[in-house]
């Protein structure tokens, strides 16, 4: 599947078709169209480029009820993967569970309702309202930009706090070194051009400080040939999954014990010059009845389980 997917990149690239692309977190399932054969039900915002035509008015007086996991099967799966830290076989893992919601709203209406750089509404099955983008490449220069590290901006000194936490920084230099070498495969001259900058991101229920970096490597000037060939080498995307990659990969399917599905996968566009796209962070599942959200947050040998939790509940918020 990864080479039929790697050869649809690359065709539409070659045309500079301009398409839509959807790639789940295991690199198993995949939607991949040009913009004007879009399924009538997908609608998506990447920073600037949108199919959604017109806004439309939500009532934003809505509740929204978490049901997560308990703390104490939580911490089961932290103590594991800190227990495979401490055997080396994993530096950074990103660790996630699923979350059902109830909210008084249908999907399209939250994915309407919701502020954010990267959305993405797909078929009444999930939706996305991601603050992450993954990589844009415009002209020859290709861009990455890892999120790692979230705080309450509500707590005093919330600013400080982050930048100076010794845990923060050491989980953010791991994910900075993992997509600096992650970009080294399918770029040269790579360089951190950014490190550990502060965006701000407004939630329903509170403000959140999000920390990220930017990293950029130089492309040949024909790119578009090789989508497939510069996507693919990079997913999944290193700030949802670990380092090192490979390792980690196996340690996350034994400790989640669910199926991620697309999310913390990536979804994009390519016009025909530029290609932009995001990381499905931030995402609402329709299973039966039922509406799961599916959060988490990178785990280091210095993090603390209590912490840990309180901020995977933390990014289950619609952004209003």
């Amino acid at each position: 599947m990864s080479y039929i997917l790697k050869n649809t990149l690359n065709q539409l690239g070659i045309q500079k078709i301009p398409f839509l692309f959807i790639i789940d977190f295991d690199l198993k399932n995949y939607y991949v169209k040009p913009l004007d054969q879009l399924d009538p039900n997908i609608y998506f915002h990447i920073d600037s480029f949108s199919n959604i035509c017109s806004k439309k008015e939500i009532n934003q007086n809505y509740q929204l009820k978490k049901k997560p996991i308990s703390f104490i099967k939580y911490k089961a799966a932290f103590d594991e993967v800190i227990q495979q830290m401490r055997a080396g076989n994993t530096y950074l893992l990103n660790l996630t569970f699923p979350t059902e919601i109830e909210i008084d709203m249908p999907l399209l209406d939250i994915f309407h309702a919701s502020q954010a750089p990267f959305k993405l509404y797909f078929k009444d099955k999930f939706i996305s309202f991601s603050p992450e983008r993954f990589i844009r490449i415009e002209d020859n220069i290709i861009k990455t930009y890892p999120m790692k590290g979230t705080i309450d901006a509500q707590i005093p000194d919330a600013h400080a706090k982050i930048l100076s936490s010794e845990k923060e920084k050491a989980e953010h230099t791991m994910v900075v070194d993992l997509l600096r070498n992650d970009l080294s495969i399918i770029a040269k001259k790579v360089k951190v051009n950014k490190f550990r900058y502060i965006e701000n991101l407004k939630t329903n229920q509170k403000d959140l400080l999000q920390v990220s970096s930017e990293i950029s490597g130089e492309l040949e000037n024909n790119w578009h040939h090789k989508i497939g060939d510069i996507l693919l080498p990079l997913l999944p995307a290193g700030s949802i999954s670990g380092t090192p990659k490979r390792k980690t990969l196996e340690i996350i399917k034994n400790v989640e014990n669910y199926n991620r599905g697309f999310f913390s996968g990536v979804f994009g566009y390519f016009d025909g010059n530029t290609l932009d796209s995001a990381v499905m962070i931030r995402f609402i599942e329709k299973n039966g009845n039922k509406l799961i959200y599916k959060s988490g947050g990178g785990i280091t040998i210095d993090s603390d389980a209590a912490d840990e939790y309180a901020e995977m509940l933390d990014k289950i918020y619609i952004p209003v």
